[in-house]
């Protein structure tokens, strides 16, 4: 199954993250390195926020991620979320579904 960690960021995020992003950034490639974090990437224009997608069977590892991340511990990130994902369309989805 697939999870989706949703984050709003602070107004200031983008001037502020310089001194986090290499710490955020570890974190996410150690995730991605466990087979944990499947893409992440921030959202643009406005960059108002971030979406990272987690596989595995419960939404543990994005909640673990969340709390471990420097930009939710340092103010960044004002709030987040864990939705399920339902995929079912693409190599990747999770419970693919043809047409009849």
């Amino acid at each position: 199954m697939h999870f989706l960690l949703i984050y709003e960021v602070a107004p200031d995020y983008l001037e502020r993250r310089g001194e986090f992003r290499n710490e955020h950034l570890a974190l996410a490639w150690a995730a991605q390195e466990r087979g944990e974090l499947f893409l992440a990437g921030a959202l643009a224009e406005p960059a108002d926020g971030a979406v990272l997608v987690f596989e595995g069977d419960s939404p543990g590892a994005a909640e673990r991620f969340a709390q471990a991340d420097p930009y939710v511990r340092n103010g960044l990130v004002t709030s987040w979320r864990i939705r399920p994902w339902m995929t079912v369309v693409g190599k990747d989805a999770a419970s693919p579904t043809r047409p009849a």
